[in-house]
């Protein structure tokens, strides 16, 4: 009897162990892609992937790190479903955020000079 009872046990554990898995692995999303903004410390903004100035992307989830380097600039980005100041305009350092960005033009721009310091891309 206590064979049956083990092997009962066996066969309902591992169907259980096995949708665990699946419901971990198919909740976790996928890793976000990093940007690099800057901003200062003259008046100077930038978004870019790798190195290059980002103009346009895929839709996606995207880890913006913007490095402020002056407390009189910030970095505020919008676009659909966006409008974050990632930076405000009395910080100096370096912030991150994620974002699931969709379909669509988005900008960023410094609060305090929008006319001199700002940029866009596109996502498709």
């Amino acid at each position: 009897m206590p064979y049956l009872i083990l092997k009962r046990t066996s066969l309902i554990a591992l169907p259980i162990a096995v949708l665990a898995a699946a419901l971990v692995f198919a909740g976790s999303a996928p890793a976000a892609t990093t940007l690099s903004g800057t901003v200062g410390p003259g008046f100077t903004i930038s978004l870019k992937k790798k190195g290059k100035k980002v103009t346009s992307l895929k839709a996606g989830r995207y880890r913006i790190t913007v490095r402020d380097k002056s407390d009189l600039h910030n970095f505020h980005l919008t676009g659909p479903g966006v409008n974050r100041r990632i930076t405000t305009i009395d910080f100096q350092g370096t912030k991150s955020r994620t974002f699931k960005l969709r379909k669509g033009t988005y900008r960023y721009v410094c609060d305090a000079h929008p006319a001199d310091m700002k940029g866009s891309f596109k996502v498709g």
